[in-house]
């Protein structure tokens, strides 16, 4: 089947998206996906693999991920439409399969992202009213977390990205909470800055390996702009939009990774901080015992987390809904409400999946979840990532009739490295589990694929277009 075959009729009556996210929206977005489950549940794990360097991981990680960023600069101005890396990777290679496993890599990097933050959320709701659920209990929270999210996406863009605004000024209130209750502990001569330069990894281990599965992990955290650009066909003027505001808000975000963790492993003992499942909260405890605002922050890390969660939700279901407006998926997956205009079928069908993933995992697993599930998603992201680089140059024959951004040649290049380097099993150190779990999505990605082709041939054999089958 041809790969620019155009969408069914039934799709193209379809209205479109309402664009409603304008430059501080679109900043915001990019600043709350980013600082969410990294920073407020992956601090204490990145410390755990490299020791008191933690600060080191998510540099590099920034670096990594502004290499990368600056492709999908020129590609998002180039082409703003939902569908992200899966439409760039169409138009650059016209390959149906491998744009469907793209898209299906990307969708799948959205679920387990959200999935760890829903996750993240039922340990910071235990934390914050000092109860103990029990494996089951937590997996309930963590379902019911899901389903609400599930209730603002449907509800709309604007009112799911008005929402981000909201839960974004509070995980910054919370990381600046720490970092002001942090310095307390330093300038009272309670913390240990000499951690913060020191490298411990695993017996056996060199600190080079240590370093790149940290970075592999911390890479997790700096995934924001992959959501956005899935995003753009809802984004006013997103030319013009994009690179300032991407730009600053991996900037931005960048520098308050690193200060948050210099401060956590200055307070708390590395060993200390690797094994709390809310490591923030960890901190300001033992850098305030007993102080009263110091409770709130498990509140805070909640409103985080679910940030991450409803801004992955959102890009999700974006993803299957601009792949099914291509043709890539079936119509099915296109439709959108009428009246609130979001595409409710993509959203019942990312959240199952994603609800999926967290029974699955939480009843099978004696491993950290969210570290399991935070190291896939930047496994999918970066083979992602390395292919988008290559697009990027692919696609420079295909000029638009419309200014762009244009990024200079040598980085994709470098970036494709970069994230290859990144993803390789012995050059990364990763879990096995990640590869594990990246496989299952991948077959499933596969069957469905199948599932597409015959849907689609059936129904243009029904229109009597035979062109292409066979």
């Amino acid at each position: 089947m041809s790969a620019t075959t155009s969408a069914p009729a039934q799709a193209q009556h379809q209205p479109e998206l309402k664009r409603a996210i304008g430059p501080r929206l679109l900043l915001l977005f990019i600043i709350g996906d980013i600082l969410g489950t990294g920073v407020y549940a992956l601090t204490g794990q990145v410390a755990g693999e490299v020791g008191g360097a933690a600060w080191a991981p998510f540099l590099i990680a920034f670096a990594v991920a502004t290499l990368t960023a600056f492709s999908y600069l020129e590609l998002v101005t180039k082409y703003p439409q939902a569908a992200g890396a899966a439409l760039y990777v169409h138009k650059a290679f016209g390959i149906h399969f491998v744009t469907f496993v793209v898209m299906f890599v990307v969708m799948s990097s959205g679920i387990t992202s959200a999935s760890a933050a829903s996750v993240a959320f039922a340990a910071n709701f235990e934390a914050a009213f000092g109860i103990d659920a029990g494996a089951g209990g937590a997996l309930a929270v963590a379902l019911v977390f899901m389903l609400l999210i599930l209730a603002v996406n449907l509800r709309g863009v604007a009112e799911g990205v008005g929402l981000n605004v909201v839960f974004t000024l509070i995980e910054l209130s919370g990381l600046l909470l720490v970092l002001l209750l942090g310095s307390f502990a330093i300038f009272g001569g309670q913390a240990d800055f000499s951690r913060v330069v020191l490298f411990e990894t695993e017996e056996g281990r060199s600190v080079w390996l240590a370093l790149s599965t940290a970075t592999s992990l911390a890479f997790f955290a700096m995934v924001g702009f992959e959501d956005s650009v899935n995003m753009a066909e809802e984004t006013k003027d997103p030319s013009r939009t994009f690179p300032r505001m991407l730009l600053t808000g991996l900037s931005l975000a960048a520098v308050l990774y690193v200060l948050v963790s210099v401060v956590a492993v200055a307070v708390v003992p590395v060993g200390e901080l690797a094994a709390s499942e809310t490591p923030l909260t960890t901190v300001v405890q033992t850098a305030v015992p007993g102080f009263p605002i110091a409770a709130l922050l498990p509140f805070i890390s909640m409103f985080a987390v679910a940030n991450s969660a409803l801004i992955n939700m959102l890009m999700a279901s974006r993803l299957i809904y601009g792949m099914s407006r291509q043709a890539v998926l079936p119509p099915l997956l296109g439709r959108v409400l009428p009246r609130r205009r979001t595409p409710w079928t993509a959203i019942v069908f990312t959240t199952a999946l994603a609800m999926g993933l967290i029974t699955f995992l939480s009843l099978g697993t004696d491993n950290p979840v969210v570290g399991l599930l935070g190291g896939t998603t930047s496994l999918l992201l970066l083979s992602v990532f390395a292919v988008v680089n290559v697009a990027v140059l692919v696609l420079r024959r295909q000029p638009v009739d419309h200014a762009h951004f244009r990024t200079p040649t040598a980085l994709p290049i470098v970036g494709a490295v970069a994230c290859v380097y990144l993803v390789l099993p012995w050059t990364s150190g990763r879990d096995p589990q990640q590869y594990s779990i990246a496989a299952v999505l991948l077959v499933i990605g596969v069957a469905l694929w199948v599932v597409t082709v015959l849907a689609n041939r059936r129904l243009r054999a029904a229109s009597g277009d035979l062109s292409d089958i066979g």
